[in-house]
């Protein structure tokens, strides 16, 4: 109650209080004259909301607070820790919480007054999209932790600057400005950022630049990102991209192996899309091209010495110097006529000479050579006596074809063999059913062209022609037990002794019984025709039983047949022949 109010009140009547007790003998008027000036001496308190309060007292535990109820209010000193200088008439907000407990105490909490506050004020920052000041508690998983208010905020990595931040820690412990840009109050959580604060600045440079960027254009960035294909740069508020192939004139794999993040660069503006926003810059474009500045010692003829910077399936490119490159085709790595892969001669990284074989510097194009350094095996003067017809060598089967294979013999000496010249007996319908690629194979040289470097190649003709002992084994008449292997429509293919083939046309096939032989019988075939020259053999097994007045030629035919004259081929069978023809056998089976 304030001094006024008592001046106002009427002298108290002692003598009353004594007789009829403290409290009574005021008449009605009087009484509601005194409450209603006790309660205008009272604040209206609500509970649950955040008023202000006085501190009336402080203990080491406490702190007694006035909020102009009718009673005070004690609140823990620990809320009061933020506040180490808290004195006596200090005006702090508090919560309400209860305006009496089960003691008649006034209930009331500073921290949720703090709490309820701060949430107030960050909803209010973020509705009048306010700046606010913040300090950076500590670093988390994707960005850092700042106060606001006493509220952790969550601030983002990419919401701390335009370019990207590689180490947060420098920013722990300082403060930073700061604009609320979310919140969800069920988690309660809040977002803001700094980058809005740097965009809003960079806008009016943003548009400064672009509106006065041209073609030609050099202008100094830094570099904000790196990537396997380039840089993206930061011209002062817009980025552009410098590609890989735009940083130097020499080849790269990687723009770190020549650049930084966070350097500085000179660029010039390539090419500029409006529309997108899109800038493409270019480095090695400030410095002169190093064609220009070749040599002129080197011309068609020089031996000139490099890095292998790229191969291709084609070939391979040779860095002489930063910026000129020349290509070394598969073809000119090796004497060899046979086209292998690159790979298999030359690697990324290998330091090679070459010699120059065309030379374009309008063009900036240059071919080179590796197999011009060594001589040309075509060219030795012991070639012809090494590869005369006749001689035997052994080589590795290089390339197979239709109509043959290739045959190495050494480095850059190639031969064919054609696919007649690989068997006396089987029909070799493609080479890849005799050998394969990589597999060694004897031979024997049949023709030598060194004008043409053409190289006739046998492997038959290692051994003695077996038909010319099957002109007599076989000889026109003979019957020999033959298998049918398939037929078509005019002739069926016949296996005889040996492992050779013969021919029967279809009604040749009739038996004595009327039918026709079918796939997989063996019978008794006699021969109808021997061709040596075109290696064919016709039999008929309808002769056999058509022409009973031969019954000595079947039964020397059974016989193995023996050797036989080619004036004489029904006498009887020798010793020798026998031997010849068992030596023939096993020479024939030891080669399948």
């Amino acid at each position: 109650m304030s001094k006024t109010q008592q001046r106002e009140l009427p002298a108290f009547d002692w003598d009353r209080a004594d007789n009829k007790g403290f409290g009574t003998g005021y008449s009605d008027a009087e009484r509601n004259r005194m409450l209603e000036l006790y309660d205008n001496t009272l604040s209206e308190v609500k509970e649950k909301e955040v008023v202000m309060g006085t501190v009336v007292g402080i203990t080491d535990r406490e702190v007694l607070l006035n909020i102009g109820f009718k009673s005070d209010g004690l609140v823990p000193a620990s809320e009061f820790r933020d506040i180490p200088d808290l004195k006596m008439g200090d005006e702090v907000e508090v919560y309400v919480e209860n305006q009496e407990d089960p003691n008649g105490q006034l209930v009331l909490s500073r921290k949720k007054a703090k709490v309820i506050t701060a949430w107030q004020k960050i909803q209010k920052a973020l509705d009048e999209d306010l700046v606010i000041d913040g300090f950076v508690k500590r670093r988390t998983k994707g960005g850092l932790i700042v106060d606001i208010y006493s509220v952790e905020a969550f601030l983002p990595g990419s919401q701390i600057d335009v370019k990207p931040i590689r180490d947060f820690d420098i920013f722990v412990g300082k403060k930073m400005e700061v604009k609320v840009v979310k919140i969800n109050y069920a988690n309660d959580n809040v977002v803001v950022s700094h980058k809005v604060l740097i965009e809003k600045d960079l806008e009016a440079q943003r548009a400064q630049i672009l509106n006065n960027l041209e073609k030609g254009q050099v202008l100094e960035g830094v570099i904000k990102n790196m990537t396997n294909f380039g840089v993206f740069i930061d011209l002062g508020g817009v980025d552009g991209l410098l590609h890989i192939t735009d940083i130097s004139w020499g080849r790269i794999s990687h723009p770190s192996e020549v650049l930084n993040l966070d350097q500085k660069v000179n660029v010039v503006v390539l090419d500029f899309d409006e529309d997108k926003k899109r800038i493409s810059l270019g480095m090695k474009q400030l410095q002169a091209h190093p064609w220009d500045a070749l040599a002129e010692e080197i011309q068609v003829g020089s031996k000139v010495k490099g890095k292998i910077v790229n191969v291709a399936d084609y070939g391979a490119f040779l860095e002489i110097q930063p910026g000129v490159e020349g290509l070394i085709h598969v073809s000119e790595m090796s004497w060899s006529q046979h086209l292998r892969n690159p790979q298999e001669f030359l690697k990324v990284g290998d330091e090679v000479e070459a010699q120059v074989l065309t030379l374009d510097r309008n063009d900036r194009k240059m071919s080179l050579g590796i197999k011009q350094l060594t001589e040309d095996p075509w060219t030795r003067p012991e070639l012809r006596a090494k590869y005369a017809v006749g001689t035997k060598h052994k080589g590795t089967v290089r390339n197979l074809t239709n109509f043959g294979l290739f045959l190495e013999l050494e480095e850059g000496i190639d031969g064919l063999v054609h696919v007649s010249d690989l068997s006396w007996t089987k029909k070799i319908k493609h080479p890849s059913d005799f050998i394969k690629v990589s597999d060694e194979l004897e031979v024997v040289v049949l023709e030598l062209d060194v004008d043409n470097r053409r190289l006739a190649l046998g492997h038959k003709q290692l051994e003695e022609n077996p038909w010319d002992t099957f002109e007599t084994v076989f000889a026109v008449g003979t019957v020999h037990k033959c298998t049918i292997l398939n037929k078509n429509d005019k002739m069926a293919t016949l296996e005889l002794p040996y492992g050779i083939e013969g021919f029967s046309s279809l009604k040749n096939l009739s038996k004595e019984d009327g039918t026709f032989a079918e796939v997989g019988e063996s019978l008794d075939f006699r021969v109808t025709e021997f061709s040596k020259d075109e290696k064919r053999i016709m039999l008929s097994h309808s002769k056999t039983w058509q022409e009973q007045n031969e019954p000595v030629k079947e039964k020397v035919a059974k016989a193995s047949t023996p050797k036989a004259t080619p004036s004489a081929p029904e006498r009887g069978a020798t010793l020798g022949d026998l031997d010849s023809l068992a030596a023939l056998k096993e020479q024939m089976e030891g080669r399948n």
